[in-house]
């Protein structure tokens, strides 16, 4: 079926139940690197994304300029350190989900992390949610959420072969989730009750509170999609 239309998918407690395993291991590897003085309070960030906050603990515990090029190795210890941690199984129904858009639907999907991204392709495969390697888009080389979720959509056009999608659909657990697709000006759903205060707050058009009972008609009737 020719794809109209998009999905961007976000990966811890949206499609796979990872965040704990992935927070543990990232601190961990931080701590391993010498950075034990750790901001622990995502929310208080300007980018909620590993690859900033880990610049920012880096500058604080070592006084210095933080180089990308760092991430690599650091990238490896957390994977490793990751690998150890229970392992990731999906939030209910998110295979059923994945698996309908591609194969019933005109949307098109793809996967916008602020995890890096040998994690991220972990909790995929353990979960094992249907996904392609080059639709998923992760904070490696990227520092804000909004240019994360920008990349995935530009790989998604190309993939798919369309120079521009008609709906955009967000789908995330966290209120930078939420302002991520707000400053981009696509729509957003939100799952998870997590974060469900914030989001009422913030005046959230649909929520999710799982994948299971799944009414996509529903969603896009309150996202005012046609």
């Amino acid at each position: 079926m020719k794809k109209k239309n998009l999905i961007v998918f976000d990966i811890d407690d949206t499609l796979t139940k990872s965040e704990n395993q992935h927070q543990t291991a990232f601190v961990n590897t931080m701590i391993n690197f010498g950075i034990t003085e750790i901001n622990k309070n995502w929310k208080s960030y300007k980018n909620v994304t590993d690859s900033y906050i880990l610049k920012q603990n880096f500058e604080t515990n070592f006084e210095k300029d933080f180089e990308i090029s760092f991430i690599a190795d650091f990238e490896d210890k957390m994977t490793s350190l990751f690998l150890k941690e229970p392992e990731t199984v999906e939030i209910e129904g998110a295979k059923k989900v994945v698996d309908f858009f591609m194969r019933e639907t005109d949307y098109a999907i793809c996967f916008a992390t602020g995890s890096l991204l040998k994690p991220a392709l972990i909790k995929l495969e353990q979960a094992t949610i249907n996904f392609v390697p080059v639709l998923v888009e992760s904070a490696n080389s990227i520092y804000t959420r909004e240019d994360i979720v920008k990349s995935a959509i530009n790989k998604a056009r190309e993939y798919f072969q369309v120079n521009e999608f008609e709906n955009i659909i967000s789908v995330g657990d966290g209120i930078w989730d939420l302002k991520t697709a707000r400053n981009l000006g696509i729509h957003f759903l939100g799952i998870r009750n997590k974060n469900l205060i914030d989001f009422k707050q913030e005046n959230i058009k649909s929520h999710i509170v799982d994948w299971t009972n799944f009414d996509f008609q529903k969603i896009k009737t309150a996202l005012q999609i046609i």
